[in-house]
């Protein structure tokens, strides 16, 4: 796998050009606020509301998605996913001019053909590994996160140096920048998330601390012990990998953990998970979750509101506030 640093990517590519962020949550907040700081040009659209307030109180140039379209030289999409492909053909596709780049962070709404850009624009993505404060607390410290860069069409024979230009002015082009495609990003992207970081890690969590709660361990113990101290080992293993964790933790959990794992992560787990991924590849994740989205979010709300009112979440209010003062 090749990776592009700093030598690789000129940022003088993106002089004088107008970029338009669409969106202002944890991702569009994170660039826009790294891109000024990069010297370049930038808008913001959104609609009216706390996204479009906080924007303003950041000192940076605000408007509705129509408005800032309609100039951009590049339009970067960082609206939700589920919200793209209708925002696009309502607000977007009329108002583009000719031969403005369309660039993404995420594929989902390219990869399972939501979204049909122009015949005659570059459509790229630019993709920080990271939450959009962690991207902005990198750069702040002179560094910068990883990034992938991705190219769905190349019209102007530049849309990889346009791609490399907007990864440096992140500077993810210091810790290094590597090349996928469009559905790659997107199908691992999802995977991780409801195989393991959302999906699977949460879950499991769970199920441990309901364990001991049952056998009658205090459920503060069982907090401390099941969820508190996920971070700490996490951290080891993305510091050192997961050879480097067992040598930093006791013989003891390290005996157990490789003697006792299998009973809990089984071959049914392998069976789920290869479930998980046909539904990624096939698209019937996408289809439901479109779906989901147009139907008003009722379903995820409701398993929002069952998560919110089970034991392990009160428990773990009460543990952040009385142990380190962090009020919900």
């Amino acid at each position: 796998m090749k990776i592009y640093n700093d030598a690789d990517a000129d940022l003088d590519l993106l002089k004088g050009k107008r970029i338009s962020i669409l969106g202002y949550g944890s991702q569009g907040r994170a660039q826009a606020l790294c891109f000024r700081d990069s010297g370049l040009d930038v808008i913001i659209g959104v609609r009216e509301g706390k996204s479009f307030e906080k924007a303003k109180a950041d000192g940076m140039e605000v408007m509705s998605v129509v408005d800032a379209v309609k100039d951009a030289d590049i339009i970067m999409m960082l609206l939700p996913d589920e919200a793209q492909a209708d925002i696009y053909a309502r607000e977007i596709a009329p108002n583009m001019k000719k031969g403005c780049v369309l660039e993404f962070a995420h594929g989902f709404a390219i990869t399972y053909d939501l979204i049909h850009p122009p015949n005659d624009s570059d459509v790229i993505m630019m993709a920080p590994k990271g939450p959009g404060p962690m991207i902005r607390r990198v750069y702040e410290s002179g560094y910068g996160v990883p990034a992938l860069i991705c190219i769905h069409q190349d019209v102007s024979s530049k849309a990889k140096d346009l791609a490399l230009a907007l990864a440096k002015a992140m500077n993810c082009t210091k810790p290094g920048v590597f090349e996928a495609t469009f559905p790659q990003e997107t199908m691992t992207d999802l995977f991780g998330e409801q195989a393991v970081l959302c999906g699977g890690y949460t879950a499991m969590i769970k199920m441990a601390f309901e364990t001991l709660v049952k056998r009658g361990f205090p459920p503060e113990m069982a907090y401390f012990e099941v969820l508190h101290e996920t971070k700490l080992v996490t951290d080891l293993v993305v510091e050192k990998g997961i050879e480097g964790m067992w040598k930093n933790v006791s013989n003891t959990a390290e005996y157990g953990g490789l003697t006792r794992r299998d009973r809990v992560i089984t071959e049914e787990s392998r069976k789920g998970m290869e479930s998980i991924l046909d539904d990624i590849q096939s698209g019937k994740f996408a289809k439901e979750w479109v779906e989901e989205y147009h139907n008003n979010l009722k379903n995820m709300k409701a398993m929002q509101d069952a998560d919110g009112q089970e034991e392990i979440e009160k428990v773990g209010g009460w543990v952040r506030e009385t142990f380190f003062g962090r009020r919900e």
